[in-house]
């Protein structure tokens, strides 16, 4: 659930990372979550003065931090936005349209800065405003869903999100407790809320999650930011994408299955040859991997840690429209 911090932690999987990128010295990059920028800065160290990085971040202050970055490196582009909007940031530089990337990484766990700042609201081990927003320009924070959402609301997004069998226990306690004003008031409902046979700590790990989750669109803004990064690549391309817990993991693998094997047509549909691949999975990266015991040993935030990554090999294909196509043609 973690990303590096601008000094504290080092970045996770860096080396697998830059790996799974083959980088090319001379291209042009992407990093979709730019963080506290450990990546940005591994891969600036694999370029050479003709490469160029774009970097992204919906986090103001993750933006700031690549900034200042871009200010003293005059390969980078610094962009504070939504990465499902990657697409719009090639073309709207004053320089001219930066074109399609030889290469887009995106590491979706949460930055150390994050988690370790109270006054964000994310974490439950220290007391702090219930904000979780990942972009402060949003006006909802996790506060004020929790004090007006319905029971059944509250218990859908716990359970869907957080995977927590007591959601509906866990939702009405909150409803019970309203209003609920800090993380700490969050924390001791589904503390008291959810039965003694396990640590505490894993219901409101669970909690916290579904509502950050929520709060932020992450599952929504992760497969939509997919789509606009695979897009963008040019052929040959690579993506890798780091994640951090389970739904996030089942996410992207079902992406990268989609392009890999192509799209899932209905059995009935008349088609004449299957689609060919949109893409290749990195034999060296196969379906996945994970960070190595020292690694761990280091940084123990990057236990959960997931890399998947794939090359491009044509434009995706989109279902839907590839079985009108076939309809029509047989019709």
């Amino acid at each position: 659930m973690d990303r590096d911090g601008e000094t504290a932690h080092a970045p996770v999987m860096l080396e697998e990372m830059v790996m799974a990128l083959a980088v090319d010295r001379d291209g042009f990059y992407v990093d979709a979550t730019f963080g506290r920028g450990g990546h940005s800065r591994g891969l600036l160290a694999e370029l050479s003065s003709a490469g160029r990085l774009l970097a992204i971040d919906r986090d103001v202050d993750a933006y700031e931090s690549a900034r200042r970055l871009a200010k003293a490196d005059s390969r980078i582009r610094a962009r504070h936005g939504r990465f499902s909007l990657l697409r719009d940031y090639l073309g709207d530089g004053d320089d001219g349209a930066l074109g399609a990337p030889s290469g887009v990484m995106f590491d979706v766990g949460m930055s150390s800065p994050q988690l370790d700042e109270a006054g964000r609201g994310f974490s439950f081990s220290a007391p702090g405003p219930l904000d979780m927003r990942m972009d402060r320009r949003d006006a909802l924070t996790a506060g004020a869903w929790l004090n007006d959402a319905k029971v059944e609301d509250l218990a859908a997004v716990i359970r869907r999100y957080g995977e927590e069998r007591h959601a509906r226990r866990v939702a009405r306690a909150i409803v019970a407790a309203r209003p609920l004003k800090t993380t700490t008031d969050l924390t001791e409902v589904v503390t008291r809320a959810v039965p003694g046979s396990r640590p505490a700590t894993t219901a409101c790990a669970r909690v916290f999650q579904a509502v950050r989750i929520h709060i932020n669109d992450e599952l929504g803004e992760l497969d939509r930011g997919l789509d606009a990064g695979f897009d963008a690549l040019k052929t040959g391309g690579r993506l890798a994408v780091l994640t951090f817990h389970g739904l996030e993991h089942r996410l992207v693998r079902r992406r990268f299955r989609h392009w890999v094997e192509g799209p899932k047509l209905p059995r009935r549909l008349p088609v004449r040859h299957d689609p060919e691949p949109a893409a290749r999975r990195i034999d060296a990266v196969g379906k996945g991997l994970r960070p190595c015991a020292v690694e761990i040993g280091r940084n123990p935030r990057a236990r959960s840690a997931l890399l998947q990554a794939v090359e491009k090999l044509r434009p995706a294909e989109n279902a839907l429209a590839l079985a009108s196509q076939t309809k029509g043609a047989a019709a």
